[in-house]
């Protein structure tokens, strides 16, 4: 009943936009780089065997939505069990550009705007999860929170948040 008012008063005032805010995950966050998208169930039955396994199908994509050229060393990339990657070495993201976080192992690239965990155990869960992104400094750069049923509506593994 008291919400109702609420809503009500704030219809009348024109300010019912004001009211209907975007949910808590999707807070934004004062930062160049952002999460454009995740892979968090690669494609295929699961498999973190390093030789014939899909880790590597399993992906963070981050873009620079920035007008200027932003280093990834030393950003970080958690999810809710605390599991994190540092990016280790120099990778720089033009404007607009972005780079796949991959598991596995592999070779590093900025011509193919790849980066690889070195690890091939599986990072995201298939059911939910919620993804961290910090810059160097350890301030928040941009934080998701998915679930299967409610994000993947065309049950494909990948959700979109920064297109």
């Amino acid at each position: 009943m008291r919400i109702r008012s609420v809503l009500a008063a704030a219809a009348t005032v024109g300010t019912l936009v004001l009211v209907a805010a975007a949910p808590a995950q999707a807070t934004e966050y004062s930062s160049a780089l952002k999460i454009k998208g995740i892979q968090y169930d690669a494609p295929g039955r699961d498999s973190n065997n390093c030789r014939t396994g899909n880790s590597k199908n399993e992906y963070l994509a981050i873009k620079n939505y920035s007008r200027t050229t932003v280093n990834l060393k030393g950003y970080v990339v958690k999810d809710a069990a605390g599991n994190r990657f540092v990016f280790p070495a120099n990778h720089y993201l033009e404007p607009g550009d972005y780079v796949n976080l991959r598991g596995g192992h592999g070779t590093d690239s900025d011509a193919q705007n790849v980066v690889y965990r070195q690890n091939c155990n599986f990072m995201w869960n298939n059911d939910k999860d919620t993804i961290y992104l910090y810059k160097p400094s350890g301030a928040h750069a941009d934080t998701h929170s998915y679930t299967r049923s409610h994000d993947d509506r065309d049950g494909n593994g990948y959700i979109t948040y920064h297109g």
